[in-house]
């Protein structure tokens, strides 16, 4: 049913149900917010939305409000813009006023409201109590005195991520947002995703910084800097500089990464190609044991590229643990490789190599501080940073970024296909195995549009396709006429009803599950450009889908740097050098 109202005189016609908020949007009038969380929902608590509605008794806020027949709203009169005005304030006076100083300097949405509504002092004092800095996790930090209690974290991890970890505490004056019974973050069950980070409208909750240890890198000349680039970066750094969400800079992050001192400038895609050929052989030979030598073999097979979705399952779904490809994530197989088969090829002591990570992801810091990753001998990766921070750190180095050339990785480790590409979307990996997969068990290209697989793309929370192999080379025969059925989840709620599915028998007869922790995969990572809204989800897998198109490579097995690595190091897919560097075990952890 349609309603109609008024908004500031200007009539609207919306569905009903709609708030007021959403409903002045559709007129171009915005109302500014800070509690609420598009798609999520609004706890209606910061009261910044507030608007006045003819006949009613109190101003009211538009993110809860909903529209009714007749309705006349107005969001620009004295006493709405006053009461706005005094919300503000309020925060402000229980906010510490060190701007220049804080992570969020020039990107707060607290300090943005407050310039927008013209305040200029602040007309309270502060009283509030210093409480102490959280900075227990190797991913993020806590800083409750900056905490403005809009619940925004609360509702990402409750409602989005399924976790839970963060709760209001206490009432009135003394409410806190913090873990179960306020202990550490580290001490609590927190996936450390980061996507509380991504929703955090102020500077209470960020990535722990690995800026200075990188620079410190960067200045030891006795040190063998290398780094790698994840493949959602490319989709997303520039944002960091004023572009629009969605422009692929490969190459200018490449230069800018040469021209700030690192010694070689690697891609995380190289070894996203090298986890297809793993993790799709692992794949074929649990099917081959379960369906010729009728073995009990763990199916389906989980995807284990993404640590926040590894950490929860090692919380939630212990049970499972079988069923999750033993690949390490790219990131670690390259640490692995950089410091032997990297560090044997070039003539350099691995004790000299500091391998660092540009990730789009905060629970990459947790991962390659795992007692499980140092398979080469040494810390495999050293240090992780964040999109965010390496747009920082370009700034920090003076780069003129819009302006600089375009460069190419170096080789050997910085060679990939379109399939590494994708690796940043969900479904990408995915798709990237299934091209794979497909070829090697039949000697064909896929018979898909272009390589894509349709079903599997897309924002729609859980996603299948089924795939019927026939005409199969002579190795693979015994899978002629199987029906191999995948599953796609993104978003860690979205996770949790897979694996339901899967605890209570598989019914639908999946043989390969995708898991991505964050909504949208990498391209939607708690370490990415601020704000990751649906439509910055689009425009980013779009930018991806567009540079595997461009490829003149798009398939994992066609990478002659792969075949190159298995000649000289590795041996083959799977085999004792392989599971020695590239594969690993996960575990339970207990719930706190």
């Amino acid at each position: 049913m349609a309603v109609n109202l008024t908004i500031n005189r200007v009539p609207v016609t919306v569905p009903e149900g709609t708030t007021i908020l959403d409903a002045a949007k559709e007129v171009g009038i915005k109302i500014p917010t800070l509690c609420h969380l598009e798609g999520v929902g609004s706890p209606g608590s910061c009261r910044v939305c507030l608007v006045e509605v003819q006949g009613a008794r109190t101003l009211q806020p538009s993110c809860v409000t909903k529209v009714g027949q007749g309705m006349v709203v107005c969001t620009n009169s004295k006493i709405a813009r006053e009461a706005r005005q005094l919300s503000v304030e309020l925060l402000l006076a229980n906010h510490p006023w060190d701007c220049n100083a804080c992570v969020r300097n020039n990107k707060c949405e607290l300090q943005t409201l407050a310039s927008e509504m013209g305040i200029t002092e602040v007309r309270f004092p502060y009283t509030k109590e210093q409480l102490p800095i959280d900075d227990s996790t190797p991913a993020l930090i806590r800083d409750n005195n900056k905490c403005i209690l809009c619940r925004r974290c609360v509702s990402v991890c409750q409602d989005v991520q399924g976790v839970g970890s963060l709760a209001p505490r206490l009432r009135g004056f003394d409410t806190i947002i913090g873990t179960g019974a306020g202990e550490k973050l580290s001490d609590a069950v927190c996936v450390q995703c980061g996507q509380c980070s991504t929703v955090c409208p102020v500077g209470a909750i960020y990535e722990k910084d690995a800026i200075e240890d990188v620079w410190k890198a960067l200045d030891d000349p006795t040190k063998h800097v290398v780094v790698q680039t994840a493949p959602a970066i490319r989709a997303a750094l520039g944002e960091c500089f004023g572009l629009k969400p969605g422009t692929c800079v490969t190459g200018k992050m490449v230069t800018a990464l040469r021209r700030m001192g690192f010694d070689k400038v690697f891609d995380t895609n190289f070894t996203a190609d090298l986890t297809i050929i793993e993790e799709g052989h692992e794949l074929l030979t649990r099917l081959k044991d379960a369906l010729v030598d009728k073995k009990e073999v763990a199916l389906p097979m989980f995807t284990s590229c993404s640590p926040g979705w590894i950490n929860f399952m090692e919380y939630f779904y212990p049970e499972i643990i079988p069923n999750i490809s033993t690949c390490k994530s790219p990131q670690q197989m390259f640490g692995a490789l950089a410091k032997t088969y990297y560090a044997q090829k070039e003539g350099i002591d691995p004790k000299n190599i500091v391998v660092v990570s540009v990730m789009p992801c905060t629970a990459k810091k947790f991962e390659c501080s795992r007692d499980e990753m140092n398979s080469s001998g040494f810390k495999d990766v050293d240090f992780v940073l964040t999109t965010r921070e390496l747009g920082r750190m370009i700034t920090e180095a003076g780069l003129d970024f819009l302006n600089l050339p375009d460069g190419e990785q170096d080789s050997p480790m910085g060679m990939s296909t379109g399939a590494a590409d994708i690796f940043a979307n969900t479904g990408g990996v995915m798709e990237a195995a299934i091209r794979t997969v497909y070829e090697v068990v039949t000697g064909r290209q896929l018979p898909m549009d272009g390589l894509h697989i349709k079903p599997i793309q897309g924002l729609k929370g859980l996603k299948e396709v089924s795939l019927t192999f026939t005409d199969c080379v002579p190795d693979w025969k015994f899978l002629e006429g199987v029906t191999a059925k995948v599953a796609v989840a993104h978003g860690l709620s979205n996770a949790r009803k897979i694996c339901d599915i899967v605890a209570a028998g598989n019914k639908p007869g999946y043989h390969f599950i995708e898991v991505m922790c964050c909504p949208g995969g990498c391209i939607g990572g708690g370490g990415q450009p601020l704000f990751t809204t649906d439509e910055v989800r689009k425009a980013r897998i779009k930018a991806i889908y567009k540079e595997d198109e461009h490829r003149p490579m798009r398939k994992s097995h066609e990478n002659p740097a792969i075949t190159q690595i298995y000649k000289e190091f590795l041996g083959k897919p799977l085999g004792h050098k392989s599971h020695e560097l590239l594969h690993t075990h996960y575990h339970k952890k207990e719930k706190k």
